[in-house]
């Protein structure tokens, strides 16, 4: 069978499901796979490509390197999620993409778009919906930077986490795998390393994360501290 025929994303409920028309646009549109080993790069800042994807299995993140040598996380990628495709309309990717765990992703080309917005007006809408969405969640990230307390900041992060992972399948028995380190989640929130891990140890009633493991314990108690709703991620296009 076709990749697209047993993809293991369409099965969860985030994601709206096909149609038969869906489905047969999308076998010709993709155009094969990449399969990345933990700490590899998709692209790096700078490159320029001919080609977009969409996370399929596994984790990573796009990181901002800066002059001093630093680099920053600036957002996670998790399966369903786009990538690279700001970087290919943009002429140069902004941030390099890296790989935290075994991944998988579906790529498509770019000289194939017009087609996609010619042809098939639902899965064009896909694209812009998706895209949208990482914008409004980078928004929301500024706003916690900006207005939330440090304590605020890791719970919502960890909420928001965790409750994405549950969503495709990633936290059987509530437990989700989160392969990243303390100061990748510092980085994310503009925190030290320090901050950070104290403050995860005064969560520990509410939530840890140890050994790549991430664990909701009081999850009511957590989004009020995070100020955030208890409601799951909202139903998604996936691409």
């Amino acid at each position: 069978m076709h990749p697209c025929q047993i993809c293991p994303l369409r099965k969860h409920d985030l994601f709206t499901p096909f149609t038969p028309e869906d489905l047969h646009f999308m076998m010709e549109f993709r155009a094969g796979e990449v399969t990345l080993s933990p700490g590899a790069a998709l692209y790096h800042e700078g490159d320029e490509t001919d080609y977009f994807f969409t996370a399929r299995e596994g984790q990573g993140a796009r990181f901002k390197h800066l002059p001093n040598g630093e680099r920053q996380l600036v957002n996670f990628i998790f399966p369903g999620d786009l990538v690279g495709f700001q970087a290919m309309l943009a002429g140069g990717a902004a941030t390099s993409a890296i790989a935290a765990s075994t991944m998988v992703l579906c790529r498509f080309e770019k000289r194939k778009l017009a087609d996609l917005f010619r042809n098939n007006p639902s899965r064009a809408y896909a694209l812009t919906w998706i895209a949208a969405v990482e914008e409004h969640f980078l928004n929301e990230t500024i706003a916690t930077l900006g207005q939330r307390t440090a304590p605020q900041r890791i719970a919502w992060a960890l909420l928001k986490i965790h409750r994405r992972l549950a969503a495709v399948g990633l936290a059987p028995d509530g437990l989700a795998q989160f392969p990243f380190k303390q100061r990748d989640l510092a980085d994310a929130l503009g925190l030290s390393l320090v901050h950070t891990n104290k403050t995860l140890a005064r969560l520990r009633p509410l939530v840890t994360w140890e050994h790549g493991v991430l664990q909701i314990r009081d999850a009511n108690a957590l989004s009020e501290l995070a100020l955030a709703d208890t409601s799951p991620p909202p139903d998604r296009p996936l691409l």
